[in-house]
């Protein structure tokens, strides 16, 4: 893709967000905790783990991320990750994440939740549909679901939820070997909506993180 007036506006909101955030895991401890098990404490992230990891041998083999927005208040990201936890196979994702950062793991990492459309886009408006129409799909797509774009949809993620982000995709891409290509907006592979570019902005900051 092009850089865009969005694309560069990103890459300045990463250069001044690192500015004040705290030294990150060097990359060796995180690929370490990437590949533990249980309910291992991740710097940078505060996560609430309502389904521990088991061994990443029994995960189920994860091949992409696909980033959504609930369309919902602060706070609802906690709700919607209980109600997942619950009931595992309603619509919803695995990871939920508020609007100060904290991320809810919300089912085991070996079970396919009810999320995305069939990757139905094929008018590669944001993206090359070609390897994307049909084939980005909830069976080989982890979600993780970012609350807050209430009552406004073109509300932007927070810092918090940004600074959680960009630990989160990594540890990801780290633990089920994703690379940052295979990153997805709900957007680029879906007819989803109209108003605004759902997943779009995380996307391309996840993307463009060293």
């Amino acid at each position: 893709m092009r850089p865009t007036l969005l694309s560069l506006s990103i890459r300045t909101a990463l250069a001044l967000l690192f500015v004040t955030l705290p030294p990150p895991a060097s990359a060796e401890d995180l690929a370490a905790l990437a590949r533990s098990s249980g309910t291992p404490d991740i710097p940078g992230l505060k996560m609430v783990w309502l389904a521990p990891w088991g061994d990443p041998a029994n995960a189920h083999p994860w091949t992409n991320i696909i980033v959504h927005q609930t369309e919902g208040p602060a706070g609802s990201a906690r709700s919607g990750a209980l109600a997942q936890a619950k009931n595992p196979k309603r619509r919803g994702v695995t990871l939920w994440v508020e609007t100060d950062g904290t991320v809810y793991w919300a089912v085991p990492e070996s079970m396919v939740t009810l999320h995305g459309d069939g990757a139905n886009r094929n008018d590669n408006r944001y993206i090359d549909n070609g390897p994307t129409y049909r084939k980005v799909v909830r069976n080989n797509s982890i979600g993780v679901e970012f609350a807050g774009n209430y009552p406004d949809v073109s509300t932007p993620a927070t810092e918090a939820q940004i600074a959680a982000w960009l630990v989160l995709s990594k540890l990801l891409r780290l633990r089920y070997g994703i690379p940052r290509e295979r990153i997805y907006a709900h957007n680029w592979i879906d007819y989803k909506d109209a108003r605004y570019c759902e997943g779009c902005a995380l996307a391309e900051i996840a993307r463009a993180a060293n």
